[in-house]
């Protein structure tokens, strides 16, 4: 094995480490030596990769994007007409057990509020990230509407974008009472909303 390769495998392992910790307790709960002992590394190895914390932060959203949007791609690609492609995402919210569905390996659910007041830069990745992801629902909703899948006469990338923030804030009520059921109500409000031009 080159030593490029461990450098990147080193690299990796200490970004996967730092998300599962980040993802129980947010950026500013997981101190740096917290990250070295769970990552067993020592401090000079992850200065070696990261300049800073919050270039590490930088990385790890950057990172978190590009793994969130290619399993999104993958799931999108799936068969099935623009309706039946867009619900299995919605539905993917709910899945395994509900303790560990997509909403609770979401930073965006996790990180928004923290990391909007802490650093420009983190702000700017996950907010680029989040509209990309918007651009992907926007389309599969414009596919449904071209096969007929999907009523809404509304334009798809506000309606992308309304959907998110709907389950964006469901993700948000369901953590902060261990309840799904501000989730299961955010799947009736989106099939009401494929469905119904009068909907709200």
């Amino acid at each position: 094995m080159s030593e490029r390769k461990k450098s990147e495998l080193t690299r990796e392992h200490i970004l996967t480490t730092g998300r599962q910790l980040i993802l129980r307790r947010g950026f500013g709960g997981v101190g740096l030596k917290e990250l070295l002992d769970q990552s067993a590394v020592p401090k000079g190895s992850f200065y070696y990769y990261f300049a800073s914390k919050e270039a590490f932060g930088c990385a790890l959203l950057e990172d978190y994007c590009a793994d969130y949007l290619g399993r999104l791609d993958a799931l999108f690609a799936q068969a099935g007409d623009g309706r039946e492609r867009l619900m299995r995402y919605w539905k993917a919210w709910l899945e395994d057990g509900r303790s560990e569905g997509l909403a609770d390996r979401c930073l965006v659910v996790k990180l928004a509020a923290e990391i909007s007041d802490l650093s420009e830069d983190m702000r700017i990745i996950l907010q680029g990230g989040v509209e990309r992801l918007i651009g992907r629902i926007a389309q599969v909703i414009a596919d449904g509407q071209a096969d007929s899948s999907i009523s809404t006469p509304r334009d798809p990338h506000p309606t992308a974008r309304a959907l998110y923030s709907l389950w964006l804030g469901a993700a948000v009520l369901s953590k902060l009472g261990k309840d799904e059921a501000p989730m299961r109500d955010a799947l009736l409000a989106t099939e009401r909303l494929l469905s119904d031009p009068t909907a709200d």
